[in-house]
């Protein structure tokens, strides 16, 4: 059967008979990737019981009913469990601990946000990580509880990876 290339999702044959199976099919799979929310992350063992609908992320050696299908997402309905290829860039919602989950160089990943800035009301609030600063050394006055103030700061920038070490 020919597929779409990028969610194999099944096409319509010219002169096909049942068209309603192929077409169901495919509604079957885009309502499990719409707005797709995964009921937990990786796993490799298909549940014993399932919601109709519900998705499911195969880990990287599943079983039984999911076997052949790691990396794969697993969608439950009701004629049984179907999948859908996961591609570069594919990303969906993990309803069990509110992160997200995206496909990223063969492998899902989570928790984990990529960008180039952050912007809260248009005001850039995080940007990419500036130079190192230097912890605050000589002077004609030194202010040791102020000196260890800025060490925390520094420390914590650091930390956050805003600043270099």
């Amino acid at each position: 059967m020919a597929t779409t290339s990028r969610l194999h999702m099944p096409l319509l044959a010219a002169g096909q008979a049942q068209k309603e199976v192929t077409h169901n099919e495919a509604l079957l799979l885009l309502d499990g990737l719409t707005q797709a929310v995964c009921a937990a992350g990786p796993n490799d063992t298909p549940p014993a019981t399932a919601v109709e609908g519900a998705v499911y992320i195969c880990g990287g050696t599943p079983t039984g009913a999911w076997s052949g299908q790691a990396g794969n997402l697993a969608i439950n309905t009701p004629g049984g469990w179907r999948f859908v290829h996961s591609f570069e860039g594919l990303r969906l919602a993990d309803g069990s601990t509110g992160m997200s989950w995206a496909r990223r160089n063969g492998q899902w990943v989570s928790g984990r946000v990529e960008a180039l800035e952050v912007r809260i009301g248009g005001v850039q609030v995080l940007g990419t990580q500036r130079g190192p600063i230097a912890a605050p050394v000589g002077g004609g006055t030194v202010d040791t509880e102020a000196r260890a103030v800025i060490g925390q700061l520094l420390t914590a920038l650091r930390g956050h990876g805003l600043i270099a070490s």
